[in-house]
């Protein structure tokens, strides 16, 4: 099962382009989730950045495999309108840097009812889905905590209504939400396009994968056994430059102390990982 394609958020690893290609190249992963460079949120680059960055990537022999983007992480009482236009230009960008898929999210709810919010939601998706057809890239769905989609009932029924949403499998942000990852995977096994792999004890702090509850090593069989291939690694374990900007509501990710460098701790996120992918091909 060595054919997992191992991908990474690479803003973990450092703010500059620079040092995310530097982490790629001494950890042999070959593509990235998009997600900051230079501490700027991908959605707010130019498109002329973005050929830059897509042109110092190939010089390298590396890609980007998805955009992680922020759409449809807002309140549904934001300004959608302009929302609408963000999600326009982010496809460009993953247009301009050769990414096929893109993650999203499906509205935070704040404290309303989700039963509340259901038309709305669905309708918001709608016309996300109309404005990606035809543009090359695929909509992935994360199961972020306090979405509308944060557990596996509301998230299925998301993929029921829209075949076009794919979904982005996070075993962390399912325990989380106090959900059993491994009943999750059971519901949404048939929409899950690719992995997240992040880790997290019962009480919602992040560890390195395979040393919490979120079942990696029990879910990485069955996602490969199912077709997967692609794995991205969003390690949580250093207190990146935009982690508080992908934050809800004062809402904080608990991380230990695992290294002693940023750095350092992406290099420990990855050999966990690799040593799961290695353990599956052992008898």
């Amino acid at each position: 099962m060595n054919d997992f394609r191992l991908c990474a958020f690479t803003d973990e690893a450092g703010d500059a382009l620079s040092q995310q290609i530097l982490a790629m190249k001494d950890n042999a992963i070959s593509c990235m989730e998009i997600r900051s460079v230079d501490g700027r949120n991908i959605s707010d680059l130019s498109i002329d950045e973005a050929k830059r960055i897509h042109d110092e990537l190939s010089a390298e022999g590396l890609s980007v495999w998805s955009v992680g983007s922020p759409i449809g992480k807002i309140s549904l009482q934001d300004d959608f309108a302009q929302h609408l236009d963000k999600l326009k230009h982010t496809i460009e960008l993953a247009q301009t840097l050769e990414a096929s898929r893109m993650r999203i999210f499906s509205f935070y709810l704040n404290g309303a009812k989700p039963e509340d919010c259901r038309t709305q939601v669905l309708d918001n998706l709608a016309q996300f889905v109309q404005v990606a057809e035809g543009s090359g890239v695929t909509l992935c769905l994360e199961n972020e905590k306090g979405i509308y989609g944060d557990i596996p009932e509301r998230a299925l029924e998301l993929h029921h209504t829209y075949a076009a949403l794919k979904a982005v499998f996070d075993p962390a942000n399912f325990v989380q939400c106090g959900v059993d990852p491994y009943q999750a995977w059971q519901l949404l096994a048939p929409y899950v396009d690719y992995m997240h792999i992040k880790d997290s004890l019962e009480d919602g702090s992040i560890v390195p994968p395979g040393e919490g509850i979120g079942k990696i090593p029990e879910l990485l069989p069955l996602y490969h056994a199912a077709g997967g291939r692609v794995l991205t690694l969003e390690p949580h374990l250093w207190e990146f430059t935009s982690l508080q900007s992908l934050e809800n509501g004062g809402e904080t990710s608990k991380i230990g102390n695992f290294a002693r460098t940023q750095r350092e701790a992406f290099d420990l996120a990855v050999n966990k990982l690799k040593e799961l992918v290695a353990s599956m091909e052992r008898p």
